[in-house]
């Protein structure tokens, strides 16, 4: 009889283990579907950037990493008017550390500096996430 038992528990212990293997395999999974961007890659968030984005696939849940001089600059997330127009609403927070991290959403996606003439500049982008 106790073989029976130890057997059992010898079945439990390893259905635990495929059990726990196959929540790592999704887990993993998951974050392997998000990538990181550097926007401006090596010369970061600054002036000419508009373009940075071409060429690049964009997927829902990558995340967009803005790194720049926290004195001299800003990231404001925008309405495509507000692309255009270079200009932020009232009342919308602009990130302010020098090294933001913004997760995409699903459609277009746009960001802004509102220094001063800084979006004139070129210092936006407009970001497409499939």
């Amino acid at each position: 009889m106790a073989a029976q038992g130890s057997g059992s528990a010898r079945g439990s212990g390893a259905a635990a283990a495929l059990a726990l293997v196959l929540l790592c395999v999704l887990l993993h999974g998951e974050l392997a579907e998000s990538a990181v961007y550097t926007v401006g890659d090596r010369g970061g968030w600054s002036f000419n950037t508009a373009n940075w984005p071409k060429g690049k696939r964009f997927r829902a849940g990558d995340v967009l990493a803005f790194r720049y001089n926290a004195k001299a600059h800003n990231v404001v997330p925008v309405s495509a008017a507000g692309y255009k127009s270079c200009s932020a609403p009232k009342g919308v927070r602009a990130l302010t550390t020098g090294n933001d991290r913004v997760t995409l959403k699903r459609g277009a996606n746009y960001f802004i500096c509102s220094f001063p003439g800084h979006c004139q500049a070129g210092m936006k982008i407009a970001v497409t996430a499939a």
